[in-house]
């Protein structure tokens, strides 16, 4: 067994016992991410084959699946995403605002996931951007960012939403900012009484429609009456938002986007074993003091991947979304004017980020791992072919043993 086990390691090996007992179940969505994750970085993708311009030495480098829900996958994306997004920081404080949905409507959101997480989104940013501009509270025009999380520490389904929000606003007429208090944005209390009721006027509105399909123990909710009795109790429930204290600056914001944006329901770094028939793997227990410790879970093999497929979400589906001044084609130009309203220069030019060396075939590649010398793309080949590269004739004298 590796010292690191890969969630690509599960999926080859109970991968295909699990299909084999969920034939006929399991939808196409979730049969394609999981042969994505399987077959990702292996000859069944293709790659290409870098030589070494100084000793002659040949590299393989198998090409990325690139599915989004692939945890080897997401690393670069993020990184890309990043040096987009540094851009649009501004010198003010950020808060973390989290919206999340109570469970009884968690069970019909995933069996209406593009539906009620769209609703959620919806929700959530109608919810902050209205109380952010009522004057008794901010006064201002916010922009916000968005990320969907589907799971908990256990992968089981948790839909919620983390939002980095700028401490401040424009004003009704855009010349002045209007900045939030230092540790204080909006009241979370406000916050989730409309919260709660937009989205359930925005569920119940969904039902009237037709959108909304239930299966199983939930087939009763077809009926429009059910359907009321049982969002009943969700009524007068406290609906959770959560807003944290404001980030230790522009670089702490950009180190949490790194870590939340292109999150997959689990990682391989929290993999701590597989014998074949069971995983186990780091989970945090909110239920114990100091928010969350560690503790270690074992499941089946097959149980764990159907709760990592749990978190497949429809095609086409953006888990980051932006709104407010955040949002649209003159983002740039609001930015740019929100910079002059508070006084401080335009951000310098972004370096472009390091490329994904274990990706597509490009020009520029990590060092030989011989000499140290520079790599460069020799030749490429297809999926299920065996690699050979050109005709290649290192550098006199210099000698490398592969």
């Amino acid at each position: 067994m590796p010292a690191v086990i890969e969630l690509a390691d599960v999926f080859r090996a109970a991968g295909p016992a699990y299909r084999a007992d969920g034939a006929g179940h399991l939808d196409l969505a979730a049969l394609k991410v999981m042969a994505a994750i399987e077959q990702c970085r292996t000859a069944s993708l293709g790659g290409h084959v870098e030589g070494c311009d100084a000793c002659g030495h040949l590299r393989l480098a198998y090409n990325s699946c690139r599915n989004r829900h692939c945890p080897r996958c997401q690393g670069a994306a993020a990184r890309d995403w990043l040096a987009a997004r540094e851009a649009d920081l501004l010198p003010v404080g950020y808060f973390h605002v989290v919206f999340t949905l109570p469970a009884e409507i968690a069970a019909i959101a995933f069996q209406n996931k593009a539906a009620v997480y769209d609703l959620l989104f919806r929700a959530a940013s109608a919810t902050l951007t209205r109380i952010a501009a009522d004057p008794k509270h901010l006064g201002a025009r916010i922009g916000l960012t968005a990320v969907l999380h589907t799971w908990g520490s256990a992968m089981t389904h948790h839909p919620h939403l983390h939002m980095i929000v700028p401490g401040g606003g424009l004003s009704s007429d855009g010349t002045r900012w209007i900045a939030s208090r230092p540790a204080f944005l909006l009241p979370v209390r406000v916050l989730g009484m409309l919260f709660r009721r937009l989205f359930l006027e925005g569920l119940t509105a969904l039902h009237e429609a037709g959108t909304l399909a239930f299966f199983g123990t939930l087939a009763p909710l077809s009926d429009a009456k059910a359907f009321v009795r049982a969002l009943a109790p969700v009524r007068g429930k406290r609906w959770v938002v959560y807003a944290k204290p404001p980030f230790a600056g522009p670089k702490a914001v950009l180190a949490y986007l790194s870590r939340y944006t292109h999150r997959v329901a689990i990682s391989s770094r929290r993999v701590l074993a597989f014998d074949g028939k069971n995983v186990s793997f780091r989970v945090k227990d909110y239920r114990r003091e100091e928010g969350g410790q560690a503790r270690v879970m074992t499941l089946a093999a097959g149980e764990f991947i159907r709760r990592f497929l749990l978190h497949v979400l429809p095609r086409g589906f953006h888990r980051i979304r932006h709104y407010g001044f955040l949002t649209g084609s003159n983002r740039k130009a609001g930015l740019a004017h929100i910079r002059t309203i508070l006084g401080v220069p335009a951000p310098p030019p972004s370096t472009d980020p390091e490329p994904d060396t274990l990706g597509a075939a490009s020009d520029v590649r990590a060092p030989c791992p011989c000499c140290g010398g520079p790599m460069r793309t020799v030749g490429a080949f297809a999926g299920w072919y065996q690699p050979r590269g050109p005709p290649f004739r290192p550098a006199p004298n210099r000698a490398c043993t592969p």
